[in-house]
């Protein structure tokens, strides 16, 4: 199976809404912020691994503290994931934190302010 097939996009769609209707409702680990979201999903044509990246809407210490809760729990989300989706191997899951969205917001400010001085 190749990297960007149509099977390899399907299986990411599919792991990428359990994953996150797992985090959501399936995991009580206190430190896993309330507003995180599984922003995309790359898993491998072997189905072997899987990179999730995740957004965390809030301090640096809630980041720090939701990656720390997800790794901790792998096993018990790669189990549920195992139990929803009917794949030949299920995939080790990595979670990276993802930057891309509060990257925009700080952009999209920083273009507010010099457009604002821009008009006075």
């Amino acid at each position: 199976m190749r990297k960007n097939s149509i099977k390899n996009t399907r299986i990411n769609g599919e792991v990428l809404r359990e994953l996150s209707s797992i985090i959501q409702g399936g995991i009580k680990d206190p430190r896993i912020h309330p507003l995180t979201s599984v922003v995309s999903v790359e898993v491998a044509p072997d189905l072997k691994s899987c990179k999730a990246y995740i957004s965390v809407f809030g301090d640096e210490k809630a980041r720090e503290d939701t990656l720390a809760g997800l790794r901790s729990a792998e096993g018990y989300i790669r189990g549920r994931l195992a139990k929803s989706i009917n794949l030949r191997n299920t995939p080790e899951i990595r979670f990276i934190m993802d930057q891309s969205i509060e990257y925009g917001v700080n952009m999209s400010r920083l273009i507010d302010e010099v457009n604002g001085r821009g008009e006075e």
